[in-house]
């Protein structure tokens, strides 16, 4: 043990004797853990913050219908935009058709400006929604209620506004029974939703909830809708889809061998597309890892042979004097492993570093992962002993008495 620490504190002498070299030496190690470290902080965190929105939008345990689904090019894009428009008539057929459905809403969405008094806000996203929709976990007032049924059900001309939206617009004052103007009609604020946050700085508060007929008073009735779908339990999930595709299948009269006209989006279908983008990402980071570690492992070995070169009369004494080749071996991989280590740590703290200052000036969400960490060190230790063992096999096989002849 105490000839390994030996061995590591000579390492360590050598390479703050030899800054620049060493810096020169361990320049693939550092950049392949930065970009290690540096990656799967930046996709950690996007993980994290595209889920949360995902199962804010669409839930867990729901599912949406809607004209076009996913589409993954624009081939299937514009076969969907043939696809008939969601009607709310489909959206009773749907609740009607199985009993393991508990809460069937339809839904539309556009854009408009809201004012109070002198203030205005562009551009907000206006969300009709028909009556089952306090039973969607992702509807909610942190201020106030939502919208009863019966004032979804007679169109009434009230709103439950996003967070944002409600601190614009009234401040410090207490929006609840204030008047507000969607397009010039007049609704009256009922609720204030809890605060969500933003994702890749795209606010997920400036919104607005008004029952869907008003909504249509605003915008027209002629736009498809959206249906979300809650099933009796979250285990029901895919049972409940297949009702939802029949019951959908049954009302629009199509055919056994015809294709859905419609499409099914749930969280996990868009949490699979998103792993998909991110399995790209991670590919290249492999590859430039790797690359990075192959150039950095081949300087290490030609560093550890110059440094058996420079040390060789020091090794033919050792062995003189009764050091066994398992002895120099150790000696040679200790300090090739504490070298490239080395390297390893600065690339950490290096691509730490770089992900705050990403998430500190960009949209861009990270979180170092200590298990990153862990990979990235146990790597460069592993090069260390890959790349170290063939000087250390040469140090091994030395003649001493050769050895002890080198000037």
């Amino acid at each position: 043990m105490s000839q390994i620490f030996e061995s590591i504190k000579l390492a360590l002498g050598s390479i703050w004797a030899n800054k620049l070299r060493s810096l020169l030496t361990l320049l693939g190690n550092i950049v392949a853990v930065s970009s290690i470290i540096t990656v799967v902080s930046l996709i950690q965190g996007m993980n994290a913050t595209v889920s949360g929105a995902v199962m804010s939008d669409l839930g867990a345990d729901t599912f949406t219908i809607d004209r076009t689904g996913m589409t993954t090019s624009e081939e299937q894009l514009e076969r969907a935009r043939n696809n008939p428009r969601i009607t709310l008539d489909e959206a009773v057929a749907i609740k009607r058709f199985s009993d393991r459905i508990e809460s069937v809403m339809a839904q539309a969405n556009s854009s408009a400006p809201i004012t109070y008094g002198n203030e205005e806000i562009e551009s907000v996203r206006i969300q009709g929604v028909s009556g089952d929709y306090a039973n969607f976990s992702m509807f909610d007032a942190e201020r106030g209620r939502v919208l009863s049924f019966t004032e979804v059900q007679r169109h009434r001309p009230v709103v439950v506004l996003g967070w944002e939206v409600a601190d614009r617009l009234f401040g410090t004052a207490d929006p609840l029974d204030k008047i507000v103007r969607i397009r010039g009609v007049h609704f009256r604020v009922v609720g204030v939703s809890e605060k969500k946050g933003a994702i890749f700085g795209n606010s997920m508060d400036s919104f607005a909830v008004v029952p869907l007929g008003a909504f249509h008073k605003l915008f027209g009735s002629r736009q498809s809708l959206q249906i979300m779908v809650k099933p009796r339990d979250a285990s029901l999930v895919q049972t409940a889809k297949d009702d939802a595709r029949i019951a959908l299948r049954i009302k629009r009269r199509l055919e056994p061998a015809e294709p859905d006209n419609f499409g099914i989006v749930s969280s996990d279908s868009v949490l699979d597309i998103y792993n998909q983008a991110t399995a790209g990402i991670f590919a290249v980071l492999v590859g430039v890892v790797a690359l990075s570690l192959v150039v950095g492992g081949i300087v290490i070995m030609n560093i550890m042979l110059m440094v058996v070169s420079e040390r060789t009369r020091e090794i033919g004494l050792r062995k003189a004097l009764g050091a066994k080749r398992r002895d120099i071996m150790s000696q040679v991989l200790t300090e090739s492993i504490t070298l490239s280590i080395t390297g390893g740590i600065v690339g950490v703290a290096l691509g730490a570093m770089a992900a705050a200052a990403i998430a500190a000036t960009t949209p861009l969400p990270a979180t170092v992962q200590p298990w990153s960490v862990a990979i990235g060190i146990f790597i460069t230790g592993f090069v260390g002993l890959f790349f170290g063992w063939y000087p250390a096999r040469r140090a091994a096989m030395l003649d001493p008495i050769e050895a002890l002849r080198r000037e």
